[in-house]
């Protein structure tokens, strides 16, 4: 029986692996999202799960989005501190802020992953400039622990003027800087930031 002092059980949206693997099948970045949006998102196969419990069974994969700032040839980075939520990634680099989609996310932006993209963008970041969203890909990354059990769903803001800062403590040493510079230290930043770097590279 819970009390009140403790904390309510956190909700993540989820769908099954199997149901995503029936989808199509890939490995790093795929830029052919239109076949999969509809079905991730069909209320017949997702669900809310405890998130402690999501994050350990890779028979789901909890449905993340994760976002990049762009100015010109610059891209937003950071470190992850000993605060940052995902314990496994803490001290990696990263070049996305996103997060999961909670059953106490509203609709008000007309959908339900919109809020909770934006919600976690202004958990994460001051974010102080006019900017272009575009959704670039969905990125699954099956050769991690964190990345079995977790679907990225990828924008990229083009940003008007280079102004977005931390909000978190716990995001050290953030600033842009050119792609091609933190291409060479690739291997500092977690798996996902890691595929992403790889694929904007590639454009």
């Amino acid at each position: 029986m819970s009390t009140a002092s403790e904390s309510p059980v956190e909700q993540v949206l989820v769908i099954p692996t199997e149901v995503f693997h029936s989808l199509g099948y890939f490995q790093g970045v795929c830029t052919d999202v239109e076949p999969f949006l509809k079905r991730l998102f069909d209320p017949a196969h997702v669900s809310y799960r405890p998130r402690d419990e999501m994050e350990l069974d890779p028979s789901f994969k909890q449905l993340i989005p994760y976002c990049m700032f762009r100015y010109r040839d610059q891209l937003f980075h950071y470190t992850r501190g000993k605060l940052q939520g995902e314990g496994r990634l803490r001290g990696k680099r990263s070049v996305g802020v996103g997060g999961h989609i909670s059953s106490t996310d509203q609709s008000l932006r007309g959908s339900q992953y919109l809020d909770a993209l934006y919600r976690e963008i202004h958990e994460e970041v001051y974010l102080e400039s006019p900017v272009q969203d575009r959704l670039i890909g969905l990125l699954n990354d099956d050769a991690s622990e964190v990345g079995k059990v977790h679907l990225g769903i990828v924008h990229l803001f083009e940003l008007e003027e280079p102004k977005v800062r931390a909000r978190e403590e716990s995001m050290l040493d953030a600033g842009f800087a050119p792609a091609q510079e933190l291409m060479r230290d690739l291997d500092g930043f977690e798996s996902w930031s890691q595929l992403c770097l790889r694929h904007l590279a590639s454009l």
